[in-house]
C-alpha cells in the first residue's frame, strides 16, 4: 500500500478499496438501529403508517447520499464534511466558520451516535437471562426531566450500562491498528450483521400474515405531520452511516470511483431491507403489541418463531451488531478532530499520528471517551439530540456546499443524477425533520449553532484571523 500526504498533509495510508469502504458504511448503519427503532416508530406511527417513515426517510437518504458522493469524490480527505464545507464556502473566509461549526457540533453528535449503539447493546443484554434482567431493573437508577408528555431526558445508571461501557473500551482498543487491517475486520462485521437481517427476513417471510402487518390501527396519528417527522427522525437515525467512508477519504484507494459507489451501494441496501424487516416482524407480532416491546423486540420475535434458544442467540448477535456499528462509527469520526487540528482549527495535540500504525490515536481517544459519556443517557433522548444538532451544521450546509463547488468551476469527478432535484429534496426533507423534532431539540440545534459561532468569533479575534483581519 502507498502512503502519501492528503490535502491536509497527513501521512495516512490509502488502503481501503470498494469492499472495505462499503463494509465500513454498512457496519455502522445496521448496528442496532433498525431493531431498536421499529417499536419506537410504531409508537408514533401505528400499524402500516410506520412504513411511511422508512420509505420517505429512505428517499431523503438516497438524495442526500448523492450529495455526499459528489462531495466525497471531489474532496477525498480525512475529515469528510470538515473539508467539504471549508473548500465550498472559501477556506480563508466563510469556510473557516462553516468548517469550525461542523467540528463543534460533531463533538456532540458524533459521540451521540456512537453512544447510542452502546445504549442499545446494554438494552439488549437484559434479554440474555431473566435473572440478570430482574437484577438490572432492581438496581437501575434514573435521573430524568420530563420535556413533554411522551419525552424525557435523563441519565441512567444500571448494571447493563456497564456492559455498554465495556464494549466501548474494547472498541477503542481494537481500533489501535492499521486501517488496512480495520478494513478487513469491517468486512467480517458486515457479513455478520447482514446474516442477522437475513435470518429475521427469512423467518418473517415463512410466517408472514398480511392481516397483521397491514391491519389498520384503532386510530390514526392525531397530528400526522409531526408524527411523520418523528418517525422519519427515528428511521434516519437507523440509516445514518451511509457516508462514513467520507471521513476516511484520505485512506481510500481511487476515491473518485470508490467513494460514490460505496455510499450509494450502502444507502440502497438498507433503504430496501429496513422496511422489509419491519414487515417481517409485524407480520408475526401485531404492530400495536410490537410498539410496546421496546427492550428487545427481535428477541421476542425469535422466541415466538423458534423458541428461547433463538431469542438468546439473536440477542448475542444484536450485541455483536451494536459492537460493529460502534467500531465503524468511532473509526470514521475519529478522523475529524484530527483533520481540524492539522488545519489549526482545533487543539494541535489531537493532530498526532500513531508512529507505528499511522492513525490519529489521540483523536480516537477523544471521540471514544465522549461516546462513553453519552452511553449513560436514554436512547430516545440520544436519538433526538443527535438528529437536531447535526441537521443544520452538516446536512443542510452540504446541500449548499455542493452547489457552490459546482458554480466555482472546480472539477467534479462524479456528478449526481438529475441535479439539482436531489439537492432540493434533501433540503426540504432535512428542514421538515428538524422542524418536527420538538421545541427542545430545535432550540438545542439552534443553540449549538449560536454558541459555536460565538466561540469561533472569540477565537478569531484573539488570533487576529478572519473576520477581524482581511485575508487574500
Amino acid at each position: 500500500m502507498t502512503s502519501y500526504p492528503s490535502p491536509t498533509g497527513e501521512p495516512l495510508t490509502r488502503g481501503l478499496g470498494f469492499w472495505q469502504a462499503t463494509a465500513i458504511n454498512i457496519a455502522q448503519i445496521v448496528g442496532a438501529g433498525v431493531f431498536a427503532t421499529i417499536p419506537l416508530i410504531l409508537g408514533v406511527l401505528p400499524g402500516p403508517y410506520g412504513l411511511l417513515a422508512w420509505l420517505v426517510a429512505g428517499l431523503l437518504i438516497l438524495c442526500d447520499g448523492m450529495i455526499w458522493a459528489e462531495l466525497g469524490a471531489a474532496l477525498p480527505s480525512a475529515g469528510g464534511s470538515y473539508h467539504f464545507l471549508r473548500e465550498a464556502f472559501g477556506r480563508t473566509r466563510w469556510g473557516r466558520l462553516m468548517s469550525f461549526l461542523f467540528v463543534w457540533q460533531l463533538l456532540i453528535s458524533g459521540p451521540l451516535e456512537i453512544g447510542s449503539g452502546l445504549v442499545a447493546a446494554a438494552q439488549f443484554s437484559t434479554a440474555l437471562d431473566p435473572a440478570f434482567k430482574k437484577f438490572d431493573e432492581d438496581n437501575t437508577r434514573r435521573f430524568e426531566a420530563e420535556i413533554t408528555t411522551d419525552k424525557k431526558v435523563g441519565v441512567v445508571f444500571a448494571p447493563s450500562r456497564v456492559i455498554g461501557l465495556g464494549l466501548g473500551v474494547l472498541v477503542v482498543g481494537l481500533l489501535y491498528r492499521r486501517v488496512t487491517t480495520l478494513g478487513h475486520i469491517s468486512i467480517v462485521f458486515v457479513l455478520g450483521v447482514l446474516a442477522i437481517l437475513g435470518w429475521v427476513l427469512i423467518e418473517g417471510a415463512l410466517r408472514f400474515d398480511p392481516g397483521l402487518a397491514f391491519a389498520q390501527p384503532a386510530a390514526p396519528p392525531e397530528s400526522f405531520g409531526p408524527a411523520l417527522g418523528a418517525g422519519m427522525a427515528l428511521a434516519i437515525y437507523s440509516y445514518l452511516g451511509y457516508y462514513n467512508v467520507c471521513y476516511l477519504g484520505g485512506e481510500v484507494r481511487n476515491p473518485a470511483r470508490t467513494i460514490p459507489r460505496a455510499i450509494l451501494t450502502s444507502a440502497l441496501v438498507v433503504v430496501i431491507l429496513y422496511p422489509l424487516v419491519q414487515l417481517a416482524i409485524t407480520g408475526v407480532i401485531p404492530p400495536d403489541e410490537a410498539a410496546k416491546l421496546t427492550d428487545n423486540l427481535t428477541a421476542d420475535f425469535m422466541a415466538r418463531v423458534r423458541g428461547p434458544w433463538a431469542a438468546t442467540l439473536v440477542t448475542v448477535c444484536l450485541i455483536g451488531s451494536c459492537f460493529a456499528s460502534v467500531f465503524s462509527g468511532t473509526l470514521g469520526y475519529s478522523r475529524v478532530p484530527y483533520a481540524a487540528a492539522r488545519d489549526g482549527q482545533f487543539f494541535s495535540w489531537f493532530g498526532a499520528v500513531h508512529p507505528r500504525h499511522k492513525f490519529p490515536h489521540r483523536s480516537l481517544l477523544l471521540i471514544g471517551g465522549l461516546a462513553l459519556v453519552w452511553s449513560l443517557f436514554s436512547l430516545q433522548a440520544v436519538i433526538d439530540a443527535l438528529i437536531a444538532t447535526r441537521i443544520l451544521e452538516q446536512f443542510v450546509a452540504q446541500v449548499f456546499a455542493v452547489m457552490l463547488l459546482r458554480r466555482s468551476g472546480r472539477p467534479m469527478p462524479w456528478r449526481m443524477w438529475l441535479y439539482p432535484l436531489p439537492c432540493l429534496v434533501a433540503l426540504v426533507g432535512w428542514l421538515f425533520v428538524y422542524a418536527t423534532t420538538g421545541w427542545l431539540f430545535v432550540l438545542m440545534g439552534a443553540a449549538t449553532l449560536l454558541v459555536g459561532a460565538v466561540v469561533f468569533l472569540v477565537r478569531a479575534k484573539q488570533a487576529r484571523e478572519w473576520p477581524f483581519r482581511s485575508t487574500q
